[in-house]
């Protein structure tokens, strides 16, 4: 009989984006507003963020298990991410990556491209409303709450369960997206996640690994092996970056 889940999953977050270098510069400058031309979904990487992607993609075309199943999320960093891992030899050639909108980052809303700073000069009743509901509930207008990104991955898991089982499967996406499948897969609750969120952020193209382990609960389950690893990097002398995506409030 075939597994529910697969026999490894691995989620990745993208390679360091020119948002991600936009939003430093923004906060080491103190200003309101990120300065970036580019929609959200169409922020590309950086040239680190490209090293960054290709050294994942040679770290494991030199292991013994590449991924057989590659999802990502539609923005443009992600799929760029995906890509340069396949060129790179991280799974075969010809492996199509599978775009899943459920896969997108967080949506802020009106607070897109604000800074801490500009979120309390521009948006003060949102920094209130943000401070008393707290992150995980607050869903900023037009945007999302982590509640709301919990919502779409649950019906993405039930998609990879249905689809994937036995198999080896990468996601590639964006820091929140990977916590929240670590609250999705992991049961946890929202003080556990916040307080990881909280100990530091997900590297760039960092891996967070799931083996499938038929002991676990009654039907087998997936159970975390590692977290936020960012050996790919170390090992081919390639700078290693954690950041928030986009807005400095995204954490905090």
């Amino acid at each position: 009989m075939t597994p529910r889940w697969p026999e490894t999953l691995w989620v990745v977050r993208h390679g360091q984006s020119a948002g991600n270098v936009a939003r430093d510069l923004a906060t080491e400058q103190g200003l309101p507003r990120i300065a970036l031309e580019h929609r959200d979904v169409d922020v590309p990487l950086s040239d680190l963020g490209r090293e960054q992607a290709t050294a994942l993609g040679r770290w494991f075309a030199q292991g013994a298990e590449r991924p057989e199943v590659m999802l990502a999320s539609p923005y443009v960093r992600a799929v760029q991410t995906a890509e340069l891992f396949r060129v790179a030899g991280g799974c075969h050639p010809d492996e199509r990556i599978c775009i899943d909108e459920r896969l997108r980052e967080k949506e802020f809303g009106i607070l897109d491209g604000l800074t801490t700073t500009g979120i309390r000069e521009f948006q003060p009743e949102q920094a209130a409303f943000r401070r008393n509901l707290g992150k995980f509930y607050h869903r900023p207008p037009g945007g999302e709450s982590w509640v709301d990104v919990i919502f779409r991955l649950r019906a993405l898991m039930d998609t990879v369960s249905l689809h994937y089982g036995g198999r080896r499967v990468m996601i590639v996406a964006h820091q929140v997206v990977v916590l929240c499948l670590r609250y999705v897969i992991e049961n946890l609750g929202e003080a556990e996640i916040l307080a990881i969120d909280k100990a530091g952020d997900v590297a760039n193209c960092a891996i967070t690994e799931y083996r499938f382990d038929p002991a676990h609960g009654r039907d087998g389950g997936l159970v975390l092996s590692r977290y936020n690893v960012t050996a790919p990097m170390e090992q081919g002398h390639t700078t290693v970056t954690a950041a928030p995506d986009r807005m400095v409030a995204a954490r905090g």
